[in-house]
């Protein structure tokens, strides 16, 4: 073989690499390029997504946390309430049982007062008829019992 052969397909050889490679960088480079290009984007895309996303966890937790803090709160005073509520209620309850023990007192006491002074009535009544009977057995005779009635009713009303 002849060194000027060697060369001359060695020159060839470089003439076609360096055709192919500038049309490879031509056609297939730049779209290579833009394609790879496009996959960092959407690679650096999902990784800025997926850190907003554990922000976002984390915010949504201290959200929640602070909605249970609140939710407790509030738990806690609706059951102050309704304890506070409670007392009210009890004590309403006790002053209306008072209430309605003074009233039947009162209305028991009235009771016994108009026992009280039927009994009287009645014990007067025994007693002048005690009275006229004990006169009639003394005197032995008849007496107007309706005089005599009158005369120890007044009697009775002066003791």
């Amino acid at each position: 073989m002849n060194p000027v052969g060697i060369n001359a397909t060695l020159f060839v050889q470089l003439v076609t690499f360096a055709v192919l490679v500038a049309l490879l960088y031509k056609y297939l480079y730049g779209p290579l390029k833009g394609v790879m290009e496009a996959r960092r984007a959407k690679i650096a895309d999902g990784l800025a997504a997926a850190e907003r996303g554990k922000e976002e966890i984390v915010i949504a937790q201290k959200r929640a946390t602070e909605m249970l803090r609140e939710a407790k709160e509030k738990a806690a005073e609706i059951i102050a309430n309704a304890e506070r509520r409670g007392v009210e209620i009890k004590e309403e309850a006790q002053v209306k049982a008072r209430e309605e023990a003074d009233r039947i007192l009162a209305g028991a006491r009235a009771e016994i007062e108009v026992e009280t002074n039927r009994a009287r009535e009645v014990l007067r009544e025994r007693v002048v008829e005690l009275v006229v009977d004990g006169a009639q057995r003394i005197l032995h005779k008849e007496i107007d019992a309706q005089a005599h009635r009158d005369i120890v009713d007044r009697m009775v009303g002066q003791l």
